[in-house]
C-alpha cells in the first residue's frame, strides 16, 4: 500500500457524504492497462441511497471495488464523510475506511448463529454493547426470533438480512451493495429491495448499491447513475431518468418507449403523430431532433385521424399493453384497458397524451 500524506481539506459544511470526483480503475492486460472505469464523477448526500445501474460488464462492480478499497485508482480522488480515502497516488487501506459490503452470495459463516454473524464485526466491542447493537439489528431487519438458528435453516431473504445486518453492525460510514439480490426470485427481490430500503433508512445509512435490475434500482435508490461502457452516462433521480434521459443509452435501458424522428420549428417538435410542445424553457437551434414516446404518451382514439396496426400484446391484467406499428413501419407502445379485445393485425386510431416532447439528439443520418 502506498504510504499516507496528508489529506486534502475537505469543508464539513458540504452535505455531500459521498464525492467521487473523475475516477479512472483499470485493470493489468499484460504490458497494457485496460480502463474499465474511467471519468466517473458522483455525489451522494449523507443517509441517502443511490445506485450504479447498468448491463453485465459495464463497470459498475469494478466502481464499488475500488469504494471499498479492493481496487486501485488509476486517476481522480473519493472523499467519504469528508476524509479523503483513495487517489492515484494515496489509498486508505479497505479496513480503514468504515465502508460495510454486501455481496450477492451473503457470504454468511455457516458455523455461526444469527446472533453470531451479525456481531462477527463486533468481536472487540464490549459484551454488553455488542448484545445491545445485535438485539437492535436484529429487530430492525425483522429476525429478533432467529437469533439462535443457522444459516441453513433460512431462508433466502432471512440470509441476505443477516448479511446487511451483519454490514451495518459496526456503524460504517457507507454500505456497499453488490447484486444483493440477484439470487433470490422476481417477487422476492422486488419485495426484499422495499424493506432494505427502510431499514437503510431508518438506521440513517448512507448506501451505494450495484445492480442491472432497474425495477431494484427504482424501489430502493434515491439518486441512480446509468453506466454504459465504464462511464456514467447520466446521475439523477428516477424521475430525471425515466421522463428526461440524458441519451438514448439511457432512453433504451430505463424503462419501456420508442424513439421517433422529429422536425422542430421553435416551439413544438412535428412528429408523424402530430406535435408536441417543447418543454417549459427550452431552446433549440436543431431542427431534426429525437423523441422519446413511453406508452402512457400515447392513447387509443378511434376519432383520432392517425392509425396504427397492432403487432402484438401482452396482457398484464388491469392493462394490456400494445406493440403498435405506425404508417412508417415504426413501432411505439400503447396501453389499453384490459377488458379491451385486440389482437394482432387489427387497426386502431391513436393520438399522442404527452405534455411536452422528451427531445434527444439525432442518432445517427
Amino acid at each position: 500500500m502506498i504510504p499516507a500524506r496528508a489529506r486534502s481539506p475537505i469543508s464539513r459544511m458540504n452535505p455531500d457524504h459521498l464525492v467521487v470526483e473523475d475516477i479512472c480503475v483499470a485493470y493489468r492486460a499484460g504490458a497494457a492497462s485496460l480502463p474499465v472505469a474511467r471519468g466517473l464523477s458522483l455525489k451522494l448526500e449523507r443517509g441517502s441511497i443511490g445506485c450504479l445501474l447498468g448491463p453485465s460488464g459495464c463497470g459498475k462492480t469494478t466502481v464499488l471495488r475500488a469504494l471499498a478499497g479492493f481496487e486501485p485508482l488509476r486517476d481522480g480522488r473519493i472523499v467519504l464523510g469528508g476524509r479523503h480515502i483513495a487517489s492515484a497516488t494515496w489509498a486508505l487501506p479497505p479496513e480503514a475506511r468504515r465502508v460495510g459490503v454486501v455481496f450477492q452470495e451473503h457470504a454468511l459463516f455457516p458455523h455461526l448463529d444469527v446472533a453470531d454473524n451479525i456481531g462477527f464485526g463486533l468481536r472487540r466491542a464490549p459484551t454488553r454493547q455488542r448484545r445491545e447493537r445485535v438485539a437492535a439489528l436484529a429487530a430492525l431487519v425483522g429476525l429478533s426470533a432467529s437469533l439462535r438458528r443457522f444459516p441453513h435453516e433460512l431462508s433466502g431473504g432471512q440470509q441476505q438480512r443477516v448479511a446487511i445486518a451483519r454490514a451495518l453492525a459496526p456503524a460504517p460510514d457507507l454500505l456497499l451493495l453488490d447484486e444483493p439480490f440477484s439470487s433470490l426470485d422476481q417477487e422476492l427481490r422486488e419485495r426484499l429491495a422495499l424493506e432494505v430500503r427502510d431499514l437503510l433508512l431508518a438506521d440513517g445509512t448512507t448506501a451505494l448499491l450495484v445492480t442491472h435490475d432497474q425495477h431494484e434500482a427504482f424501489a430502493m435508490a434515491d439518486r441512480i447513475g446509468v453506466m454504459d461502457g465504464g462511464t456514467l452516462a447520466q446521475w439523477d433521480t428516477p424521475q430525471g431518468l425515466y421522463h428526461a434521459p440524458a441519451t438514448h443509452f439511457v432512453a433504451d435501458f430505463i424503462g419501456r418507449g420508442a424513439v421517433l424522428p422529429g422536425q422542430c420549428n421553435g416551439i413544438a417538435v412535428c412528429l408523424e403523430l402530430g406535435e408536441l410542445p417543447l418543454p417549459p424553457g427550452a431552446a433549440t437551434s436543431r431542427r431534426a431532433l429525437d423523441v422519446l414516446l413511453r406508452a402512457e404518451h400515447i392513447v387509443l382514439d378511434e376519432a383520432s385521424p392517425y392509425r396504427a396496426e397492432v403487432v402484438r400484446r401482452a396482457f398484464r391484467g388491469a392493462d394490456t399493453l400494445l406493440t403498435l406499428r405506425l404508417a412508417s413501419g415504426r413501432q411505439v407502445f400503447a396501453h389499453a384497458p384490459g377488458d379491451r379485445r385486440l389482437a394482432p393485425g387489427d387497426a386502431i386510431g391513436v393520438r399522442l397524451a404527452a405534455r411536452h416532447a422528451v427531445t434527444l439528439e439525432r442518432a445517427g443520418p
